[in-house]
């Protein structure tokens, strides 16, 4: 885990992917083990408006939410080295993913449209979803972002196992690509 640490330096590791992949319960894990900061944009965007993000989407419509969202992340991303979880739309702004690659690592958590399901089904509060066929929704969700998601630097399968067998895959992709950043650096 130092060595990792270490060669990340001020960098943040941001966690992206869409609704239902586990960036938040996988994140807190990741964090946990490299003795790092975790911090949800989620609950940071909630937390800056005042309300959820149900109620944000409701009474200010989703290009006010994104605006708020890559305002917060911006913000979270200068805050020195964390574990960030993003929200499911995030990377899909080009600034944001500027920021992101000039001061994190990004890795997506890329799943199966049987897992996200699975997963999102046990809340209520994901307002992309509130449609007639929240399936339909995922599987258009999954074209229009999973070639920006490709852009990562990393892609980890998010798969149903426990968080921590995903967390072991992030570190060992990790700890190699950052070691071949270090060899092509010197």
């Amino acid at each position: 885990m130092a060595a990792i640490r270490e060669r990340l330096g001020a960098r943040s590791i941001v966690l992206v992917g869409l609704m239902g992949a586990g960036k938040s319960s996988v994140g807190r894990r990741l964090a946990q083990r490299l003795g790092l900061p975790f911090l949800d944009a989620d609950v940071e965007i909630e937390r800056a408006a005042g309300m959820s993000i149900p109620d944000i989407f409701a009474a200010h419509g989703e290009a006010h939410f994104r605006d708020g969202e890559r305002r917060v992340v911006a913000r979270l991303l200068g805050e020195g080295p964390q574990v960030l979880a993003t929200g499911g739309g995030a990377y899909m702004n080009e600034e944001t993913r500027r920021r992101i690659a000039e001061r994190g690592v990004c890795i997506w958590l890329k799943a199966e449209l049987d897992v996200l399901m699975r997963r999102v089904r046990k809340r209520q509060n994901r307002p992309l979803l509130s449609t007639p066929d929240p399936e339909a929704t995922m599987r258009r969700l999954m074209d229009e972002r999973y070639p920006v998601y490709a852009l990562a630097d990393l892609v980890i399968l998010s798969r149903d196992v426990p968080h921590e067998a995903v967390v072991e895959d992030i570190l060992d992709c990790l700890s190699r690509h950052l070691a071949g950043r270090a060899e092509a650096a010197q």
